[in-house]
């Protein structure tokens, strides 16, 4: 039995995704629940089971093709029929009827089928073709106008060039017109030619790409084309080539290959690249734009001293509970931003269109914006509010590792109700990050480095980072982000505040 099994939705009303990677090909054998396939989605990459024990007849779409959802992408034939589920369809290979027990064909089927050409068979020669073997791929037939003229295409030839094939090549090149044949005198008898004395030979010629205007400029300046480099397409010569080839002093020397410096755009190489648009970056574009064009943006800035924070990462560093992470500033910034949103309970909720609500949430799915080579990604801790330090240390290690995997879940980017944007991994002090839609907060972390900063009336150099935060103005006003921006960077000034508040 053939099965055939078809792109399933594995997110939230999706259409289609890309095929990234087969991990079987045609032939192999596969056992249920086996990973076949590998689809990014506009969410994710998403890895697919096959739902059967047999061989893989057929991979019915490549990797790097865009499959509509329930179109079948992999064919299997299985030992034991059995009946399709919601992700497969079975199909049997048609079977021809011949002989006593086919149809009678009427008179107009036997006319078409006189009318259509059939192909040529394998190793047979096909007229018109100078006798060479007909190619092994049958040519879709037609009734009107069929077939494919065979021969080579012929160009008027240009005046004054001869037509040979070896003295007329297809490239533009420098030469000289052709001599004309001497016409014999009809008054005297014809003699023979005299052996003219052997010349020297004829430099090869050397393929020169100018138009007709600029070899015509070139002549009347005295310029010898061969002895210019091109600056136009394809190394063709312009007439500022030209006239500067003719101010020059001393003929124009020929110009050395440019050497190719690591980093930099290899010659010839095309000035402009297209990227399709689809997947995670796609996703995250229409996010983008509908946010932006929808909840009305405020952003506020505030520099706080980081000192005391970044000597409180340095202490967790060392201890046990924390031996197994990565401790860094990001933990306590988020650890600032959950208690922050307990006490404004209004930053953290939603604007519902519909129902013209806000709608209030008293739990916190804290989103992590990750750059990763296939977009921005924003997958959030689930009830980041119930977690110790410790746990809140390790999911935010598990997102990072899996974000940069690219093994990110549809499920870990959904639901999310506030997010921290850490630019400063960038070397980027601060910015005026996007609301992630269905969110109504967003704090950016610009990177921490040491400035000057008064303290105690004295000047002294301190760890300083710089937050932004970007709130939707129909729910949260200046007041309100201001608030929580001020909590935030109070915590982080002094951490042991956020022992206080909890």
């Amino acid at each position: 039995m053939r099965r055939e099994f078809k792109l399933p939705d594995v997110g939230e009303g999706l259409t289609e995704a890309e095929i990234v990677r087969w991990h079987v090909k045609a032939g192999d054998d596969v056992k249920v629940n086996q990973i076949v396939v590998e689809i990014e989605t506009a969410k994710s990459i998403v890895e697919l089971p096959i739902p059967w024990d047999g061989v893989v007849a057929d991979l019915m779409a490549g990797e790097g093709d865009t499959v509509d959802v329930g179109a079948p992408i992999i064919a299997v034939e299985t030992s034991e029929p059995g009946a399709g589920g919601p992700g497969e369809t079975t199909a049997a290979p048609p079977k021809a009827v011949t002989g006593a027990g086919a149809p009678a064909r009427s008179a107009v089927e036997a006319l078409a089928d006189d009318l259509v050409p059939k192909p040529p068979a394998e190793g047979a020669v096909e007229p018109g073709a100078h006798g060479s073997p007909a190619p092994k791929e049958e040519r879709q037939a037609v009734l009107v106008g069929y077939g494919v003229k065979t021969g080579t295409t012929k160009r008027r030839p240009r005046k004054g060039i001869p037509a040979n094939p070896v003295a007329n090549p297809s490239r533009v090149e420098l030469d000289t017109p052709p001599a004309q044949p001497s016409q014999p005198d009809p008054q005297t008898a014809p003699q023979p030619a005299p052996q003219a004395a052997p010349a020297a030979p004829t430099p090869a010629r050397v393929a020169v790409l100018a138009k007709p205007p600029v070899r015509k400029l070139a002549k009347d300046l005295g310029v010898d084309l061969t002895a210019v480099t091109g600056t136009g397409p394809q190394g063709s010569i312009t007439r500022d080539d030209i006239q500067a080839a003719a101010s020059a002093e001393e003929p124009a020397a020929p110009v050395q290959a440019p050497v190719q410096v690591p980093g930099q755009r290899p010659v010839g190489e095309q000035r402009e690249e297209r990227v399709p648009v689809k997947g995670v970056r796609k996703m995250t574009a229409r996010a983008m734009v509908t946010s932006a064009f929808t909840a009305p943006h405020v952003t506020e800035f505030l520099q706080v001293d980081m000192t005391l924070t970044m000597e409180a990462v340095q202490r967790l560093r060392t201890m046990a509970e924390f031996a197994e992470v990565k401790v860094s500033p990001l933990l306590l910034v988020a650890r600032a931003v959950l208690t922050a949103a307990r006490r404004h309970p209004m930053i953290n909720s939603s604007w519902d269109e519909e129902a013209q609500e806000i709608v209030v949430k008293h739990y916190v799915n804290l989103g992590i914006a990750a750059a990763t080579p296939r977009g921005l990604v924003v997958p959030n801790v689930k009830n980041a509010h119930e977690l110790s330090l410790p746990g809140l240390a390790r999911e935010l290690a598990r997102l990072a590792e899996t974000a940069r995997a690219g093994r990110t879940q549809p499920a870990e980017m959904s639901g999310g109700t506030i997010t921290i944007s850490n630019v400063g991994v960038f070397g980027v002090d601060g910015g005026t990050p996007i609301i992630n839609p269905g969110e109504s907060a967003i704090l950016a972390v610009g990177q921490v480095r040491d400035m000057p900063w008064v303290v105690d009336g004295a000047l002294a150099v301190r760890k300083v980072a710089t937050l932004s935060l970007s709130f939707d103005h129909r729910i949260v006003d200046g007041e309100l982000g201001s608030m929580f921006l001020r909590d935030v960077g109070a915590m982080l000034e002094d951490p042991v505040r956020m022992l206080a508040w909890s």
